[in-house]
Order: structure tokens, then sequence, then C-alpha cells
């Protein structure tokens, strides 16, 4: 059968579907593409967007664009949400319009929060995986400044936790404590540092687990050297409006949490009526092909390899969709597939201007680890080069640089809005 005569529909337009679309594009096949939101977004600089960094329109970038940046009719769009999959039908169900057939399934939805069944912690938490959750805590930080300005009350704190000392939330809580320690002087001379207080919350006994010892300790002396309240070995018991509570019968009176403990399958992939496993990610084999389904395939944060699982990272979803693609194309052409192979680059996190870890994977399973400005320059370059679109890529470096440069008095160069008295979890303002 011709490849231009197979249609492919992928369900997700993250860095897992965006690399089987190319792939499959460029191989000639006809490929769909759907996701709720018109673009892509950069999810490893969401936290710059969190804390005024960067405007969300840096990184994300319009799908219909990218659809027509290939062959006329390669690829088409369709903004909607999957309601449900109909595998014997070959069709997958959206909110708006008719259902889509097709012959092959590429499922590659993201992921949301994962609570680990915490009481309190998907109502009174925020996370930073999606554009719009990132705005939500970037106008919560601001504008709990603002009424801490205002209110010239030098008992009153305003405090942030972050939960989860993985790269997010080391990325996180970093650029809040340099804020603290820098900006609040430059921009709020009315707050006083200790006014203003961060606070990183990990159960195990490290930051940065994933990390060899040397990068976790740095990264550990560097967070605190900032300011950052650091506790390691804290178990989560529940979370209130105003109050976390720890396993061990403390407690911490917070303005605001930012979960980033973990990430799960997205909710919407309960409702599909496939396989799923640990955090709700869809089971897949070897070769990525959800479990007794030979044509759907399930790659990115949202799969799961049950006895060689992932990291939920950038690197592994480029290269599971890439490798879904390869498995379409030679099931297409009458050949065999094969299993799929993870080649480790290495990894990275960047804590603070100037101070990064960068851990490189160099052949023979060996390693090189690298420390402090270097990293922290590789780090910038590494994610500027990633983004979509040369223009995103000039205005992050603009709004990037621009920070850099004039820092501190651009430490909240760039405005939201003030959330509304009454809001859960929202800093309440006298006026």
């Amino acid at each position: 059968m011709p490849l231009r005569d197979q249609h492919v529909v992928i369900v997700g337009g993250g860095f897992a579907g965006l690399s089987a679309a190319t792939a499959l594009a460029k191989a000639g096949l006809r490929v769909t593409l759907v996701d709720r939101h018109p673009y892509s977004v950069f999810q490893p600089l969401l936290y710059q967007v969190a804390t005024g960094g960067l405007n969300p329109g840096d990184i994300t970038y319009g799908l219909r664009r990218f659809a027509a940046n290939h062959r006329l009719g390669a690829i088409t769009f369709r903004r909607g949400s999957v309601t449900g999959i109909d595998t014997e039908a070959r069709a997958v169900r959206v909110s708006h319009g008719a259902p889509i057939t097709y012959d092959h399934l590429v499922l590659a939805p993201g992921v949301g929060p994962n609570h680990f069944g915490i009481p309190g912690a998907a109502q009174h938490s925020r996370s930073i995986y999606t554009r719009g959750a990132a705005l939500d805590v970037r106008d919560r930080i601001f504008s709990g400044l603002e009424a801490l300005s205002a209110q010239h009350d030098p008992d009153r704190r305003f405090t942030v936790a972050v939960v989860g000392g993985g790269a997010t939330g080391v990325e996180m809580a970093g650029t809040l404590a340099e804020l603290k320690s820098e900006g609040l002087p430059a921009v709020y001379p009315e707050i006083a540092t200790d006014n203003f207080r961060v606070v990183l919350v990990e159960m195990g006994d490290a930051v940065l687990a994933p990390f060899e010892p040397e990068l976790r300790d740095y990264t550990l002396a560097q967070l605190r050297r900032r300011g950052v309240d650091v506790r390691l070995g804290t178990t989560i018991d529940r979370v209130e409006q105003d109050r976390l509570h720890f396993a061990d019968g403390g407690s911490l009176e917070v303005d605001v949490v930012i979960w980033a403990a973990g990430v799960g399958a997205h909710p919407v992939v309960a409702d599909w009526g496939l396989p799923q496993g640990r955090g709700g990610r869809i089971l897949v084999d070897r070769r990525l092909r959800v479990q007794g389904l030979s044509d759907v395939y399930a790659v990115g944060d949202a799969a799961l390899v049950v006895d060689d699982p992932l990291p939920q990272l950038a690197q592994p979803a480029i290269q599971m969709g890439r490798h879904a693609a390869d498995q379409i194309v030679a099931a297409v052409k009458g050949r065999s597939g094969t299993d799929f192979g993870y080649v480790d680059k290495g990894t990275m996190a960047t804590i603070g201007r100037n101070a990064a870890v960068v851990e490189l994977a160099l052949p023979g399973g060996r390693s090189a680890s690298v420390t402090g400005v270097i990293a922290w320059l590789l780090w910038v370059v590494v994610h500027l080069r990633s983004l979509l679109g040369g223009r995103n890529r000039l205005t992050a470096m603009i709004n990037m640089g621009v920070r850099y440069l004039t820092w501190p008095k651009s430490a909240n160069g760039i405005i939201g809005d003030i959330v509304d008295p009454g809001t859960p979890g929202a800093v309440h303002d006298d006026d």
C-alpha cells in the first residue's frame, strides 16, 4: 500500500507528538495532529514564565504554523480534546466535530501533576506544566509581593513552598530565591528579605536524585547559599489552603504551594479505556505499541514500558516519537519492527544565574560533570536552540539577555495581573 494512502492520527503536540509527526510527514504519510490547544509549549522553560523571566509567547509555537512548514497536505491540525478512542472502528472521538478515522494512532498526550493521593494537594497547590498554570503561579507570587509591600507589617511573611526536589523544583526554588535576595532590595525596598520565604520540600535525602552525588551536593549548597530553606527527608501528610502538614506532625504556614513532586499521565487518559500502569501511564511493549493493540502507539511522558521505565524528560519523548514513526513506516512496508532503545545524551538543571549542573553521557557508559558558569551557559544554549521557530529563539534570547544584564531591577519586568481576593490559594489584598 502506498505510504500516502496511510493516515496517522497523533494526539498531542508536545515533544513526542511533533517528533513523530515530522518523521511521518517526511516519510510521505498523511498526518492529522490533534491537540486541545492551538500551540505547543516548551515545558522546560515554563518556570521562567512563572517567575516573570519570559513571556508565554516566547515559549509557545502555533501548531497550524508547524503544519504549514511541511509539504502541503502532509500534516493537518485539528483543535479539540480527545473524548474517547474506538479501537475497533479505528476512530478518535473529539470534543468538536466528527470522529477522526485512522490507520495508525500515536498517543502523546503529555503529563499532569501526580499528587500521589495526598489529601488537599490537588485542590490547594499549583503546578507549572501548562502555560495557563505557569501564568497563574506568576500572578499569585507577584500579587503576594504587592500585598506585602502595602501592609508594612514587619511580622508578616509571604511564603512560597515548592514541593519536590527534581529539576523543576530546583529551578523554581532557585529563581525565587534570587528574587528574594537580589530582586526585593531593588524593586520592593519596602519589603525586608526575611519577609519573603522560599521553602523547598523533598521527601528523599537529596535534591536532583538522578544526578551524580557531587552534583547533588553542589546544588544543595547553591540553593542554601541563595536563601532557600531546603527540607530534605520531609514527607507531606496533607495540604490545606494556607498550611502544609508533614508526616512528623509539624506544619508550615504557606501562601502559595507549587507542586513539582512528580508527573503522571494526563488525566484524560483514564477515559480512553487503555491499559494503565504506575502514574496512570499507558502500558506499551518495547516497540511502543499499546498492550494488546498492533496499530496504536503511546510515546513520551504518558507511556510506560513496564520493565524499562524511562525518565519523563524531553529527550526520551523525542526519541520515542521518532521510533514510533519508524515502526509505522516499517509496518506499512511489510517489514518487522524493532525494540526501542533510548540513547542517553545527559541531563541538566539550572539553579540560578551563573549556576547550573550538567551531566553528559559519554561512550562506554561513562559520564562527565560540569557545574557553575560553564554549565549555566551550556544550559542556556541548549534550551534556546531547542525552542521551535526563529522568532521564539530571538524573543527568548532578548528577554533572558535583558533580564541578565539589568538584574536585579528587572526582577518584575514582565507584569501580570493581580489575583482577585477570595480565589482559593490567593493572597488577599485589603484594597
